[in-house]
């Protein structure tokens, strides 16, 4: 059952992926219809972020009153109105209003899934559940670029028409009534039926997501424990102010904030402006390379699953932040220097790109998020966290193409390199190791008062 949990989860993380993917690569057949200036133009992308910030501030609450099943039924009903309306716009406006749609379903989603695929998994493999979400995020990519690469503008196929970006929007709705639907099976989260005084059914859920035959009264009182010990405290969003919380309030935005600020989502909606600045002018062909970064990000985070629960989240954190600071200014030296550095060169980093940050600052703070905060502060810690991450997802998308405009691909780069430099410090300094320890465990330690950063990796008995 718990696999099953997983996967219906993570379509939200699907979904997320395939709107982020398909507006960069429906954009060359949308202009055809709805030509638009940089400005409206930038907006139109950056409405999906705008939306998702302003569900990420309010899906605490949500979460909290209505049950993490509930909020992600509620997600699912959005993704697939937000898709068939952007399917069937006749004004700019009406494009700018679904995407708003669509980002009110991805920011409630993906605060929602994590924290629900989080609180029902078994300890063992906790990190690599969580990272379904993520890897689902990869795939929608992919399956977005795919379909570009399908209904290339300048491809001589028959079922090429200037009116198919409709087609690719329209896809969305398909895996959102799966994902209604997939939810209706799955029992609610143990955690939070244990939160809200429900015992009995805490219990019956936690069984059914471990099997009939599996024995779940150790784990069961554990939580049972864990939340009495907390009544009487503040809970909710006062609870983020206090001091023994606070930080892990800063490990959850400051993670976000340099997830944004490491340039990935300049990549991804960005990607075939990215290599038409490399010098590459077929569409066919920058459509071409950027199936290729998807593929690379699929199979990358992949990878990051198998690690995650295998050697921590700190030193994969470290490496993820080392490598995309290296290729960043790669590709920045190699702009600076075209008639020196081959074209080449920036796809080979552009995919190193990637790979460094789909196997470690992709999934990493998803998985984190959905662990570091108690549990009667865990949906209203998740949405803090959610708002930076949405917050700087807006910033940078918003801002990329003056950015390009203005100081250029070279200097933006740099600036996202130098970034990454710091997430190192960062994660050194602040962020705990959380692999082997259970959310209680995890939680003890956050109210202990002792540095959060002082956590260090417990490798769980088999």
């Amino acid at each position: 059952m718990i696999y099953f949990l997983a996967a219906i989860a993570a379509i939200a993380g699907f979904l997320f992926g395939y709107d982020e993917g398909i507006i960069a690569v429906a954009r060359p057949l949308l202009d055809k219809d709805f030509p638009m200036d940089p400005l409206v133009g930038g907006f139109m992308t950056a409405a999906v972020p705008l939306g998702a910030l302003v569900a990420a501030s309010i899906a605490g609450r949500i979460t909290d009153r209505f049950g993490r099943r509930r909020a992600l039924m509620a997600a699912a009903a959005l993704f697939t109105v937000g898709s068939l309306m952007a399917a069937g716009i006749t004004a700019v406006w009406m494009l700018i209003v679904a995407r708003l749609i669509l980002g009110l379903a991805i920011g409630l989603a993906a605060v929602t899934a994590p924290l629900y695929i989080s609180e029902s998994a078994p300890l063992r493999i906790r990190g690599a559940l969580v990272s379904t979400y993520q890897l689902a995020i990869t795939v929608g990519i992919l399956a977005s670029y795919l379909t570009g690469l399908a209904i290339d503008s300048d491809a001589d196929i028959p079922w090429n028409d200037d009116g198919m970006w409709r087609l690719m929007f329209a896809l969305g709705a398909l895996p959102g009534v799966l994902f209604f639907a997939g939810l209706v099976f799955l029992p609610e989260s143990p955690r939070w039926l244990i939160l809200k005084g429900f015992a009995a059914e805490a219990r019956t859920s936690l069984q059914r997501l471990r099997g009939a035959a599996s024995p779940v009264e150790g784990e069961f009182d554990e939580m049972v424990s864990t939340a009495r010990a907390e009544v009487g405290k503040k809970s909710g969003y006062k609870a983020l102010l206090e001091p023994k919380i606070r930080p892990a309030v800063i490990v959850g935005a400051g993670l976000f904030f340099l997830q944004q600020l490491s340039g990935i989502n300049a990549v991804i909606y960005y990607a075939p402006e990215i290599f038409n600045h490399a010098g590459f002018d077929s569409t066919s062909t920058q459509i071409l390379a950027t199936v290729g970064i998807g593929t690379v990000n699929l199979l990358t985070t992949i990878l990051a699953m198998y690690l995650i629960d295998k050697i921590g989240r700190r030193p994969l954190l470290i490496l993820g932040f080392v490598g995309t600071s290296a290729t960043m200014l790669t590709i920045a030296l190699a702009v600076i220097n075209p008639t020196l550095v081959p074209s080449w060169v920036i796809i080979v980093a552009l995919m190193l790109y990637i790979a460094s940050f789909a196997i470690s600052i992709g999934p990493l703070p998803h998985v984190l998020m959905s662990e570091i905060f108690p549990l009667r502060a865990r949906g209203p810690g998740m949405s803090m966290a959610s708002i930076s991450n949405w917050g700087f997802n807006f910033v940078v998308v918003f801002t990329f193409p003056l950015m390009l405009a203005g100081p250029g691909l070279a200097f933006t780069f740099t600036l996202f390199s130098v970034i990454c430099l710091g997430g190192i410090i960062f994660t050194l300094t602040r962020v705990p190791e959380t692999t082997g320890h259970s959310l209680e465990a995890i939680e003890d330690h956050l109210n202990s008062g002792k540095p959060f950063a002082s956590l260090r990796r417990e490798v769980p008995a088999e």
